[in-house]
């Protein structure tokens, strides 16, 4: 199933997981985010691990 957008929703704890399971999507500077023009389909699967193991659940997959 394709990913068509990825959003961190308020809440993150800037533990870093995110970005240590697919740093090609997703970034940390204060807190994380989602990189611009980053490509969610070839990085499909580490998206959906980073979202799985995200531990405040602010990572939202549509």
């Amino acid at each position: 199933m394709a990913i068509n957008s990825v959003t961190i929703e308020e809440g993150c704890t800037s533990c870093g997981l995110c970005e240590q399971i697919c740093p090609e999507v997703f970034e940390m500077p204060d807190l994380a985010k989602v990189k611009d023009g980053a490509d969610l389909n070839a990085n499909e699967e580490k998206i959906r691990e980073a979202a799985d193991s995200c531990p405040a659940g602010v990572i939202k997959i549509s």
